[in-house]
């Protein structure tokens, strides 16, 4: 007779400390399975050296020996998701599958089909929220709507937090006897499903008191080493909780750290509700826009040589590390879609491939509040002057040296375009999009 199990279903969580779904699966009748899947719809859009299945595989082994060492296991799988859960049929008589929520749209396709099978199945299937303090749907107007506007949605963010168990953790310790006691099994290598290690490595967040006291002062200079937490690929993968991140920026009364984290959330509901905008502009007229789309221009962009520094200095540092400092992120995707007039998607799809930290909903967020055409967007006409960055965020010119030191010599290139010239054209492409409505 097969035994009755429970699988908690591992995805963008992956740790045991103050995981809600894992905590809630373990409080049930029925022994819990622990399980992650790399799904082949998600991988098949990977590079076969792409740093973050690595990271995953190196989160996955230290999973599988933090359950070991309970008795357990993480059984890991390659394939579609539907498929391994009938192949596991066979050898248990599966009661629930439980996981943590995910907002993303290729997500709630697959989880759609998940909750037909578990009802077919006469299985439960539940999901939690983990990955956010606050849902799509949880923070909205009087009248149900979304907010669009970043502020008034912040504003309300935070009053939430303020509720005593909105920060609260989640602890499993004390019921691992529920842990379903098996055989270990050996991790399967990147080379079985086609890969092979990633070149960058993802780095240790850093939530140290000192980083977040000085967070409003340090954030904004790529130079300091020490000014950013790196924590948002440990978000976009669940390596660590955002509750936790949340409640040491609450002891330090940072509401400069939190604000960040809030941005996150709001960009994800942004995504949610309105679906489109992953290939659309948000503003449905800069979808007007005569975007120049000039090839060599924008692989000069990818490539770091465009002459503007600044410009320059955040793709080499996203070519050679998979990270590049978010006051940067602004400079060089406001270049693109203002200085060239290259459309944002362009953009966005070049960094999903590159950033390590790549969230769906954080990306096509800032491309297009960068481009002007989202939701709280800066006014088309806020074209940052990629010179006047360098004296503002890296006046020493300590980012500069590490990344562009031959930006004073002859091997240098001259600017691909002029700064006066470009925003001159770039207001009147805009304008005229907006005039033809």
């Amino acid at each position: 007779m097969k035994q009755k199990v429970t699988l908690f279903w591992f995805r963008r969580d992956l740790r045991l400390e103050d995981n809600c779904g894992f905590s809630k699966a373990l409080q049930g009748k029925h022994k819990v399975l622990p399980i992650f899947i790399f799904d082949n719809d998600i991988l098949e859009e990977c590079s076969p050296d792409d740093s973050r299945v690595t990271f995953i595989h190196q989160s996955i082994a230290a999973l599988k020996t933090q359950l070991m060492a309970l008795g357990s296991d993480l059984i890991v799988r390659h394939g579609k998701p539907i498929q391994v859960f009938e192949a596991l049929q066979k050898s248990y008589d599966l009661q629930h599958i439980i996981t943590n929520r995910d907002y993303e749209p290729y997500a709630l396709v697959r989880d759609l089909e998940i909750g037909q099978f578990c009802s077919t199945h006469q299985m439960g299937f539940y999901q939690f929220k983990d990955q956010v303090i606050c849902e799509t749907d949880q923070i909205v107007k009087a009248d149900g709507t979304p907010y669009v506007v970043y502020t008034p949605y912040s504003k309300k963010w935070l009053e939430y937090i303020l509720n005593a168990s909105a920060l609260q953790a989640y602890d499993h310790k004390p019921y691992t006897d529920n842990l379903l006691k098996i055989d270990a099994e050996d991790l399967m290598a990147l080379e079985d499903m086609g890969f092979v290690p990633g070149p960058h490595p993802v780095l240790p967040y850093d939530l140290s008191d000192y980083t977040i006291q000085h967070y409003s002062s340090t954030r904004n200079f790529p130079a300091k080493t020490n000014g950013t937490s790196k924590l948002s690929p440990h978000l976009r993968f669940g390596t660590v909780s955002v509750r936790h991140a949340a409640r040491l920026a609450v002891k330090q009364s940072d509401v400069t750290f939190l604000k960040e984290l809030i941005w996150r959330e709001f960009f994800m509901q942004i995504l949610w509700h309105f679906p489109h905008t992953v290939t659309q502009a948000f503003k449905p007229a800069y979808d007007r826009i005569e975007w120049r789309n000039n090839q060599t221009e924008f692989d000069l962009w990818t490539k770091g040589q465009t002459g503007y520094p600044m410009v320059d200095a955040g793709m080499r540092e996203l070519n050679e590390t998979g990270y590049m400092h978010n006051r940067v992120r602004m400079v060089v995707a406001s270049f693109l879609c203002k200085h060239l007039l290259i459309d944002w998607r362009w953009g966005e799809s070049y960094f999903a491939k590159k950033l390590l930290d790549f969230e769906l909903s954080s990306n096509i967020g800032n491309w297009q509040w960068a481009a002007g055409t989202g939701v709280d967007a800066a006014p088309y006409f806020r074209i940052f002057n990629p010179t006047t960055q360098i004296d503002r965020f890296d006046a020493a010119h300590k980012y500069l040296d590490q990344w562009v030191p031959e930006r004073l010599t002859e091997h240098y290139p001259e600017p691909i375009v002029d700064h006066k010239t470009a925003r001159e054209r770039c207001l009147l492409a805009y304008k005229k999009a907006l005039d033809r409505l």
